[in-house]
């Protein structure tokens, strides 16, 4: 008889091939089932989608922020008459540039659009819907809704009894100087942000937040802070976020669209912290309303004490990251100094910026799939802007 023993795989070796695959079979069933609970719902759809995206509102549940008196703007005699300078093209088309629009004099100067993308076209704002949050806050005020900046956060919600005897307040939201333990990492898909992001329970994660610091001592910025913004918004008025915004903001300053506020579930909650979806053109209505101080046609829509401050850096916090004053944030608004020029803006991590140029009677919005992972050095912004404003200096009048 032939003796095959050489040819025949020993037992052991079977065995060992079972059970690795019974080990990978479970693991993976681990998984699925770690996956499958409720709460990791925001993680199956992280999982799915990975990284935010510009266009990603379809996902979502959403609230249509209603523009109920539409206006188209005026356009300026000298309209598209110039055009992008070369050197700056590249710029624009290596971080996937969709739309550049410039207002000047309350009238469209220039417009263009790059992709599949139009005046229509709505785009996330992602973190430039802080800026609207803080706007509603500052009507809410004006309304008798909220007494001012300064009243305490447990007046609406209990839960937030402050630190060591200190009260945490509404100024300490808007200023990110709330002294609370939110993560905001953006590569982890465990992270509160991303939870934010994909979550179908936006106050979970909000009103989990727990106090650990001073407030009004460290900026530290925090969508979660902006997200219980949006919640407090809602308690006073007693209307929807995207509701209050509308008839407040959206449709006094004639918006074209409709925009639409994703929410974290169906007739769930807004998410306030970013998600704003809507078109270059009406984005800059926000930075045509601080250019008016508050005003629009002959209404006084938001008080220009409270602009005045909100786009004005408290420069008694310390900026935590770099160890110095902070000369860069206000209410919700970013604040830099270009060649002069103090240029209060609206900002999203993919490159959504709305600025505002007192001095040149101008509004500049730029949208786009990314920004630069660079900073300055001086005021730590990405550099991207110095493009974006460089090439808007060559187009104005």
């Amino acid at each position: 008889m032939k003796n095959d023993s050489n040819n025949r795989v020993p037992a052991n070796k079977h065995y060992l091939s079972r059970r690795v695959g019974w080990i990978v079979f479970i693991f993976m069933l681990g998984i699925g089932g770690y996956l499958a609970l409720p709460s990791n719902y925001y993680l199956r759809r992280a999982l799915i989608h990975l990284l935010p995206k510009i266009n990603q509102y379809p996902i979502f549940e959403n609230r249509v922020v209603k523009a109920g008196s539409p206006r188209p703007w005026e356009l300026s005699e000298a309209y598209n008459t110039k055009s992008i300078p070369e050197r700056y093209l590249p710029r624009f088309e290596e971080l996937g540039t969709v739309a550049y629009v410039i207002i000047q004099d309350n009238r469209l100067l220039f417009e263009q659009y790059w992709e599949d993308y139009s005046p229509e076209s709505h785009s996330n704002s992602f973190s430039m819907a802080k800026s609207i949050v803080s706007l509603a806050i500052g009507c809410a005020i004006d309304d008798g809704f909220i007494r001012d900046v300064d009243q305490p956060v447990s007046d609406f919600f209990p839960e937030f009894k402050g630190y060591d005897g200190k009260a945490l307040t509404l100024r300490h939201l808007l200023t990110m100087s709330a002294g609370v333990d939110f993560d905001e990492a953006y590569s982890s898909p465990f992270s509160p942000t991303t939870q934010l992001y994909y979550g179908d329970d936006l106050q979970e994660i909000a009103f989990g937040m727990k106090e650990i610091d001073e407030p009004g001592v460290n900026f530290i910025y925090q969508s979660g802070v902006t997200q219980l913004l949006g919640f407090i918004v809602e308690k006073a008025t007693g209307e929807k976020l995207s509701d209050y915004v509308s008839r407040k903001l959206w449709t006094p300053m004639h918006a074209e669209e409709s925009a639409l506020w994703s929410l974290d579930r169906k007739d769930g909650m807004e998410k306030a912290y970013c998600c704003f979806n809507s078109n270059a053109r009406d984005f800059a209505r926000f930075g045509q309303l601080l250019l008016n101080n508050g005003q629009w046609d002959d209404r006084q829509l938001i008080s220009p004490a409270y602009l005045a401050e909100a786009t004005s850096p408290d420069t008694r916090l310390v900026y935590k990251d770099l160890g110095k004053p902070n000369h860069c944030y206000g209410f919700q608004y970013w604040i830099l100094d270009y060649k002069g020029m103090k240029i209060p803006y609206m900002r999203g991590i993919l490159g959504q910026y709305v600025f505002t140029l007192p001095e040149k009677n101008a509004v500049i919005v730029r949208l786009g799939h990314k920004r630069s992972d660079t900073y300055t050095a001086d005021q730590h912004y990405p550099d991207d802007i110095n493009t974006w404003l460089d090439a808007a200096m060559d187009l104005l009048q």
